[in-house]
């Protein structure tokens, strides 16, 4: 058998588990730039699925899925540094959301200049635990467009 070609696969979501699906969103929408995209209840629960708004060239998803057989109870997430990763244009911005992530006692690394490939940075940890990451001068999308775009 032929191998079949996937050269036009693409990663397009990343599903995660919450305890409190309303609070999550709340999260997302007002301290991390992202938009409901959709919102659905099934037999297992109820999912929303969250991107940047007008995305639509390189669409990518954070789904987040709320298990009504554990009964809102927080469900293992990202490890301790596993994260998603945000990448903002200025320090500025990032400055900005480690204050509010300060102020709602979120923040999980202070802003600082790593240098090299990691940039500016800061995390905070949304509703169940992860570990989310904003950074600026990360490059980690505009190298990959240089190389394949």
């Amino acid at each position: 058998m032929a191998d079949p070609d996937l050269s036009k696969a693409r990663l397009t979501h990343v599903a995660l588990p919450c305890g409190d699906l309303d609070r999550s969103i709340e999260f997302y929408t007002t301290v991390m730039p992202l938009a409901v995209v959709e919102r659905f209840k099934g037999e297992d629960g109820e999912t929303v699925w969250l991107s940047n708004e007008g995305q639509v060239e390189t669409p990518f998803v954070l789904v987040l899925v709320s298990f009504d057989r554990y009964g809102g109870a927080p469900q293992p997430g990202l490890t301790p540094f596993a994260h998603i990763g945000l990448e903002v244009e200025t320090r500025e911005q990032v400055e900005a959301m480690a204050d509010r992530a300060r102020e709602l006692g979120v923040l999980h690394w202070e802003p600082r200049d790593i240098g090299g490939q990691a940039g500016y940075l800061c995390a905070m940890r949304d509703p169940d635990g992860n570990v989310v990451e904003v950074s600026n001068d990360q490059r980690v999308f505009s190298l990959v467009r240089k190389l394949w775009g």
